[in-house]
């Protein structure tokens, strides 16, 4: 094997980034036999200026919904707005033939959030500040192929 650097970064560029996110794409289109990681986004915008003010990311990929990041500002919680955009989605991942879901909250943040939505805990690992878990979630997704 010829020589090369290993470098430890706290700042990869976006090349760094499409390296290691294409090789193992494509991998793992590989192994599968198909690709179809797809981004999901749910956006809550101001109606005044059409800005984004909260709202879901995720992604898609071989059977599997990934809730990345959730955030709603104070003012919208507690009106069933994070629940409408959660059922959102739910519904559109299981549309692309997820079966399940999966996601990582912190213990100070929203885990009874989702248990009140379906969702699971299946793991937690200590975090700081102390006392704090990373709470790791799944949901079996009704309508997904197999679900």
């Amino acid at each position: 094997m010829p020589d090369f650097d290993i470098v430890l970064t706290d700042a990869p560029t976006d090349a760094d980034e499409a390296v290691i996110d294409g090789g193992l794409a494509d991998f793992n289109a590989e192994q599968a036999g198909y690709r179809d990681w797809r981004a999901l986004a749910v956006l809550a915008r101001d109606p005044a200026t059409g800005q984004t003010i909260g709202g879901i990311l995720g992604r898609t990929t071989l059977g599997l919904l990934f809730v990345d990041l959730v955030y709603l500002p104070t003012a919208l919680r507690g009106q069933n707005i994070g629940s409408r955009m959660m059922g959102m989605v739910e519904q559109e991942a299981a549309r692309r033939g997820c079966r399940s879901g999966a996601l990582i909250t912190i213990s100070f943040q929203a885990p009874g959030f989702y248990e009140r939505r379906g969702w699971r805990e299946f793991g937690r690992v200590p975090c700081d500040p102390p006392g704090t878990f990373r709470v790791f979630m799944s949901k079996t997704l009704e309508g997904g192929e197999g679900a």
